[in-house]
């Protein structure tokens, strides 16, 4: 647990203003991406079947929250992580054509996050997938999608200044493209998040590409489960992945922030690739992954945007309780009441 300390920190909104403008950067938001993706609206799970292949295992280390069903003679479900696969099986369940997709409410509990100014127990994010085209599964497109999701970020942003004028918008014009390979090679001698600050506070917002692959260093950028993001087709210059992140620069703590995680998703070859690489084969007899290898899910196009996250950025926030409702330990209240930070 890290407070990151901000300097001279004093709230723009009180509580109440902040409320309100919860409400509207989350309809605004919400309403704006749909109509730019093509999105419909559907009801998410809060928990699904264990053994099923359905809950995204994130980096594949960290412990879902489970439970023993009565009626069901105590079979286990699990409190999803993400819906990334979820998202996928709803695309062709619901018969979405090409060139349209859906969106939902995601919100998840994640126990064994490190809790600090940008990650809480609770995770609330618009968790998003697109029916694509095979010869839609090229950078390009991603770069496509990436700078509509953007603008519609910035149009948040404006909306917000509408209405809270001391409030100023940050986000440059356009958002800087870069590969994870490109940025080791810019920084050789800073750490993943030292790279991402480095080049987040030059240019002001970044996507950063091919998360989940092996760099020249032999290590990942960081880490991403092998069954949903296409992290090793070659893509644009020879180097691997068609995902990515999309990164803001947040000058009240100082530091980089992540508002989207997404990319191209796993065709069946990507698949079987990258499960032979990660070394989890056995997978491939899990009802997700079974139905993917056999054809019966479209391609497509996903990506999770924190929703706590966008307001604390768009509403110039130091810490991310002051969004939402979390535990957090006793010793974040009190260094939070020092440092001026009221959580909620």
């Amino acid at each position: 647990m890290k407070v990151i300390k901000p300097i001279n920190y004093t709230p723009i909104l009180d509580i109440k203003q902040t409320e309100l403008g919860i409400k509207c950067v989350k309809d605004f938001f919400e309403s704006c991406l749909s109509a730019e993706l093509h999105l419909r609206r559907v009801t998410a799970p809060l928990f699904v079947m264990k053994g099923t292949g359905i809950n995204d295992d994130l980096n594949g280390i960290e412990r879902p929250v489970s439970f023993p069903i009565k009626d069901m003679g105590d079979r286990c479900a699990e409190v999803v992580h993400s819906l990334a696969k979820w998202k996928r099986m709803m695309l062709a369940d619901y018969g979405i054509e090409q060139g349209y997709g859906l969106y939902t409410d995601m919100n998840a509990i994640r126990p064994d996050e490190e809790m600090d100014n940008l990650h809480s127990l609770y995770v609330d994010q618009w968790d998003w997938e697109r029916h694509i085209s095979k010869e839609e599964r090229t950078i390009d497109f991603l770069k496509n999608i990436v700078k509509r999701i953007y603008s519609v970020m910035k149009k948040t942003e404006y909306v917000v200044y509408e209405r809270y004028p001391q409030i100023k918008p940050q986000l440059p014009e356009e958002i800087f493209f870069i590969h994870a390979e490109e940025l080791l090679k810019m920084y050789p001698n800073l750490s993943p998040k030292e790279r991402e600050n480095e080049i987040t506070k030059k240019y002001g917002a970044v996507f950063l590409m091919g998360i989940g692959c092996k760099l020249s260093d032999g290590k990942k950028h960081d880490g991403r489960s092998p069954d949903y993001d296409d992290w090793s087709t070659i893509g644009e210059n020879g180097l691997p992945g068609l995902n990515g992140d999309i990164l803001v620069w947040n000058p009240i703590l100082g530091q980089s922030l992540e508002l989207s995680s997404m990319g191209i998703r796993v065709d069946k070859e990507a698949l079987e690739r990258q499960l032979k690489l990660e070394d989890k084969e056995s997978r491939k007899e899990l009802y997700f992954h079974k139905r993917l290898l056999e054809g019966s899910l479209p391609l497509s196009i996903g990506g999770g945007i924190g929703q706590s996250r966008l307001c604390m950025f768009f509403l110039h926030k130091a810490h991310i309780g002051e969004i939402q409702c979390s535990i957090w330990p006793e010793e974040m209240y009190a260094q939070c009441k020092e440092y001026n930070i009221p959580i909620i």
